[in-house]
């Protein structure tokens, strides 16, 4: 109980850190769109302000330029008529040569305006939205009265003035001007910007601020973020313990096929006690035979011949059964070895398969090492490991194209060892197959019985050598059997 509870806590942490983690990014993403937003709103009307105030420059530029007559009896002089067309102008103040200005702050502004050959600002009362901008020219100088909220081209504005919560306001030494109240509150994350409008005669600032409350983060994205977590995991666990269920059903499987090695050992045992009596008896009467044929006059030497293969045929039929019963108990002793030279056994192997190679054109590739090659090993055993690889590898290749089939047998020496590496470029292993191909009655084809490489594997390790199988690039497999080297004389 203690266990399954311990297990669920562990399944609800990694949903809460997950869940968390991909909250975050959303939260992230979001204020990260909000704030380029913001940036985009807050650049948009940093620049229509200032397009306007460079449009006050020019219009006293133009009012410089345009000098009243000479007759300056005129009822209205015309600057009077910019009010009308530009509705930020409140009013506009001339002086003359030789004339000073009624206030003192428009007399310094055209000094320091002559000096600087531009507008300059007069005074700035940005608590009631106002401001003047002097211009020092010959023969008379100007001075413009604006108003601040009227310089702002509302119809172009990138925000809603009422509704927007970002705060847009002027500043200039100290002074503040309000354009945009917008929504500021304590918590959260905030947005400024700062910068200065595009003339140097209205050294204003735009100050935008914004700040987002926790309201304004993707709750509903998290959720269902969180949800989709849960889904996940949930689908997750339920595979993990479907894989379980099924490693355990193997291994339940696997006890009844060693339940089934068992019989087969003793099967095995049966099989070499009651063919050992009979194969003992034609050993014995053909070497009497043999003799026999000796004492006689007559040469009977092909007699004697077939009588010796009879001999041979039966002691290696009996060498065959006696290793079929010592494969399936896997004794602890290992048969007798002698010295092989390597490149004559797969000679052998591959002469004997020349039919099968040509039925399947297949051309198989020999590299052998510069020399020979001697192992200690059991002929009859390594020619029968030679041989089953060698069919492997040529059922494997029928199940691609005639023309990508290629068999490989490399044959060399690496330290105390002699190898030989048999690869294919058939479909290869699969990488959940590879751990198990040598496991006694695992097979992958329907009419296999599991026991050839199991069978292999076992010969092998019965030499002192070994068995391995890996991918081959770029498709295929290899198998790699090594053998002790031969004590050299």
């Amino acid at each position: 109980m203690l266990q399954v509870l311990h297990r669920r806590l562990i399944w609800l942490l990694l949903w809460c850190a997950v869940s968390a983690l991909g909250g975050v990014a959303l939260a992230r993403l979001e204020l990260a769109r909000l704030q380029a937003a913001f940036e985009t709103d807050a650049r948009i009307a940093h620049r229509l302000l200032s397009q306007r105030v460079v449009q006050h420059d020019a219009v006293m530029a133009t009012l410089a330029l345009l000098q009243p007559a000479a007759d300056a009896s005129q009822a209205t002089p015309p600057e009077q008529r910019l009010p009308s067309v530009y509705p930020q102008i409140l009013g506009v103040q001339r002086q003359g040569r030789g004339a000073s200005w009624p206030d003192e702050r428009l007399r310094v502004a055209e000094t320091l305006s002559r000096a600087l050959r531009r507008p300059v600002l007069a005074g700035a009362d940005l608590a009631r939205g106002r401001y003047q901008l002097v211009l020092a020219a010959e023969p008379t100088s100007y001075a413009l009265q604006l108003d601040l909220r009227a310089v702002v081209p509302w119809s172009e504005w990138p925000m809603a003035p009422d509704t927007s919560p970002v705060r847009v306001t002027l500043e200039h030494e100290g002074q503040t001007f309000v354009l945009q109240p917008g929504h500021i509150q304590g918590g959260g994350w905030r947005f400024e910007f700062h910068k200065h409008l595009a003339t140097e005669s209205q050294p204003f600032d735009v100050v935008a601020l914004r700040q987002v409350g926790w309201g304004e983060l993707p709750w509903g994205w998290m959720l269902g973020w969180a949800a989709l977590v849960a889904a996940l995991l949930l689908a997750w666990r339920a595979l993990l313990r479907q894989r379980s269920e099924r490693q355990r059903a193997e291994e339940l499987l696997r006890l009844g096929q060693v339940a089934r090695l068992n019989t087969l050992g003793e099967l095995a045992a049966g099989m070499a006690h009651e063919l050992n009596q009979p194969l003992t008896a034609v050993l014995a009467n053909t070497q009497a035979a043999s003799r026999l044929l000796d004492d006689e006059p007559p040469e009977l030497a092909s007699a004697r011949d077939a009588m010796t293969q009879a001999v041979e045929q039966a002691r290696r039929a009996s060498e065959v059964v006696g290793r079929l019963r010592r494969a399936v108990e896997r004794p602890d002793s290992a048969a007798q070895r002698q010295p092989v030279v390597l490149e004559d056994a797969v000679r052998n192997a591959l002469y004997l398969l020349e039919p099968e190679f040509k039925r399947r054109d297949v051309v198989p590739q020999l590299d052998a090492a510069s020399g020979q090659t001697t192992v200690q090993a059991e002929p009859v055993a390594l020619e029968q490991i030679i041989h089953n690889l060698l069919m492997n590898a040529l059922q494997a290749l029928e199940q691609v194209p005639a023309r990508e089939r290629q068999l490989k047998l490399t044959l060399g020496a690496q330290g105390k060892l002699g190898l030989i590496s048999i690869a294919d470029s058939g479909p290869g292993i699969a990488p959940d197959v590879l751990p198990r191909i040598f496991e006694p009655f695992f097979t992958t084809r329907e009419a296999g019985l599991g026991l050839g490489l199991s069978l292999c594997e076992t010969l092998a390790s019965g030499m002192g050598g070994s068995l391995t199988a890996a991918h081959n690039a770029p498709r295929g497999a290899v198998f790699r059997l090594s053998l002790p080297l031969a004590a050299m004389p």
